[in-house]
């Protein structure tokens, strides 16, 4: 779905991004000097805890195989009711089955491989029926990297959650502001939760009153949005979350200002990262990213964590912590 933010000049968003780089750390004194590219220690990233999994975990604590291995036909589909979620597309055994923001429905793509895809099993294709609830002509396949088919509904690759062990699981839903349950249409299940009908329509960043924080910046799915406070803003923007720390805080990718709405322009802008993840999105030159553990949009668990780690007002400041 697009929306009215999404209606300006890409071509005039890039000046206006151009002129704002020169801004950036201009109404602050410079940081501490710190090394590029360096990881802070493991306990700075936080604990996302049960129902995480961007990229997997570390410590083994990842489901066993099965029931949702990649190697498990998805048989007889059928449509079950989630509390706080509405009505989710499960397989043959009443596992939840899942989509991905970053995939593409026109057409039909699968971008989760790798790590990805142990941790999200794409559903087999062979032997998937619509039960009841289905329709039958929104189910179709795709073809993997690997040569894989996988089912789609509604256009959209289908997965399962490695740590769904049983069924009626939703522990999937929300992770990373990027995956969420199959609704029967192949839509997002967000049926009565925080992120609520209206979800889809946000902007690509805006803002939301939090009952605690006050207001914060929140992404295109309502997931809460953070900043790193060992990340760098002056005289450049450089992130110094990289590896295992991006798993579990996965960085917000660029957004154009048109998208936007109640956000701060002065140092709006999109650099690129030195560890070869591409290009990540700034408010006032600082680094912004979202928490694997926040499991639906309206929550704040990565509040505080570490003491590094803090939610973002909509002028780029840190909310509850200092600057320095």
């Amino acid at each position: 779905m697009k929306t009215s933010w999404r209606s300006a000049s890409l071509v005039a968003s890039a000046a206006a991004v151009l002129a704002l780089t020169t801004a950036c750390g201009q109404d602050s004194p410079p940081a501490a000097s710190q090394n590029v590219g360096a990881s802070a220690a493991p306990g700075d990233y936080g604990s996302i805890g049960t129902g995480n999994g961007v990229g997997g975990t570390a410590g083994g604590q990842q489901a066993a195989p099965s029931p949702s291995s990649p190697s498990n036909p998805a048989g007889k589909l059928s449509v079950a009711t989630a509390e706080e979620v509405g009505k989710v597309v499960t397989d043959s055994l009443g596992l939840t089955l899942y989509r991905f923001d970053q995939d593409t429905d026109q057409p039909p793509k699968s971008n989760c491989d790798g790590d990805c895809a142990k941790t999200w099993p794409p559903v087999p294709a062979d032997d998937a029926e619509a039960g009841e609830g289905i329709d039958k002509s929104l189910l179709g396949s795709v073809t993997r990297a690997d040569g894989t088919k996988q089912l789609t509904v509604g256009g959209w690759p289908a997965y399962r959650y490695a740590k769904d062990v049983n069924a009626g699981d939703v522990k999937g839903q929300g992770v990373g502001g990027k995956w969420y349950a199959l609704a029967p249409d192949g839509k997002k299940a967000q049926g009565g939760g925080a992120g609520g009908e209206g979800t889809e329509a946000l902007p690509g960043l805006s803002t939301r009153n939090d009952p605690k924080l006050g207001e914060i910046v929140v992404d295109k799915n309502g997931m809460t949005v953070y900043r790193f406070k060992k990340d760098e803003a002056w005289p450049k923007p450089v992130s110094n979350c990289t590896g295992e720390c991006l798993e579990k805080w996965p960085l917000v990718e660029p957004v154009d200002f048109a998208d936007t709405k109640g956000i701060q322009e002065k140092g709006y802008m999109i650099f690129d990262r030195t560890d070869g993840k591409g290009e990540q999105q700034t408010i006032n030159c600082s680094p912004i990213y979202t928490f694997a553990g926040d499991k639906a949009p309206g929550d704040t668990n990565g509040q505080g964590v570490g003491g590094t780690w803090y939610a973002v007002r909509p002028d780029g400041k840190l909310v509850g912590a200092s600057e320095k």
